[in-house]
């Protein structure tokens, strides 16, 4: 990264691919980009999310956020349960697993980001 912390195309794309990388190496779940925005959205904004609001907010079809949610549900990062004010609705909810595959996530960007930076500097 620059000396003026601008972040160029090629450290961005760097910085991804890396993390992404790190991911697929690892032994944790390979999440399709769609998930992950699936999870993300679940974790960083507030609830109740519901595939209704999910797929409002990330506008695509119900039927993408479900498959989005039966893959997150088998990795145990996400639950549904029916919505106690209305039975037609399923409410999508945080679960400790995924919440530590987001922290790891988390730590594993901050690590490379740290890391090119260094990098930068010394190549300054």
């Amino acid at each position: 990264m620059s000396a003026t912390n601008h972040v160029s195309r090629a450290e961005a794309l760097k910085l991804w691919y890396d993390v992404t990388l790190g991911s697929v190496r690892s032994e944790t779940p390979d999440l399709s980009a769609r998930q992950m925005a699936v999870l993300f959205t679940v974790y960083l904004t507030p609830a109740p999310h519901t595939v209704r609001s999910l797929a409002a907010h990330l506008n695509v079809t119900k039927a993408v956020i479900t498959r989005a949610l039966d893959a997150l549900g088998r990795h145990g990062f996400v639950d549904r349960a029916r919505d106690p004010r209305d039975a037609r609705s399923v409410l999508v909810q945080r679960t400790g697993r995924g919440s530590s595959y987001l922290t790891d996530f988390a730590d594993r960007v901050r690590g490379r980001s740290r890391e090119s930076i260094i990098a930068s500097a010394a190549a300054a």
